[in-house]
């Protein structure tokens, strides 16, 4: 079973305690911040994910493209993310594939629940992202932990003076 998570942009971003405080000096960051927690989550959980913006809020034609992994559209100018989405969870569904979408708009998550997608809030979603981040941090310590710094046992007289070779002091 193949699955697949639409999320709705601007509703992370207005809903997230992370991402809320970046949008008003620069929502460029926000956005960009939104992607790198999709990366981590594709990553973790190996599920395709898209990440749908507004176009109202980008001036410019309708945009696709790929960052960290992770699909981005902008769509197209008087189309807001949540037609897109509905399109979207329309046009991906198959007997193999599970479509999971992610906003906190009720009307949207009737809708896509109505073509068979299964709906997670901005709420759920962080808080997903909250055990996530916690279990890459724990593997992260984890690793650090059990490989030691030399596969033989340095005195630290040698340790320092190897240091000294790495860093061109004499």
């Amino acid at each position: 079973m193949q699955n697949i998570l639409l999320v709705d942009g601007y509703n992370m971003i207005g809903a997230w305690s992370e991402l809320r405080p970046l949008r008003e000096p620069h929502f460029e960051d926000a956005r960009d911040r939104l992607i790198e927690r999709m990366a981590e989550y594709k990553a973790h959980t190996g599920w395709r994910v898209i990440v749908v913006f507004d176009a109202h809020l980008v001036p410019g034609t309708e945009q696709l493209y790929i960052q960290h992994a992770v699909e981005v559209i902008y769509t197209r100018k008087n189309e807001t993310a949540d037609e897109r989405i509905e399109k979207l969870s329309t046009e991906l569904k198959g007997r193999k594939i599970q479509i999971h979408v992610a906003t906190s708009d009720m009307t949207e998550q009737n809708v896509v629940f109505g073509h068979g997608a299964l709906r997670k809030s901005a709420r759920e979603l962080e808080i997903e992202m909250q055990i996530i981040q916690s279990k890459i941090s724990s593997k992260v310590k984890e690793s650090t932990d059990e490989k030691p710094a030399s596969r033989i046992k340095l005195s630290k007289e040698v340790e320092l003076q190897f240091e000294k070779w790495r860093r061109g002091i004499k």
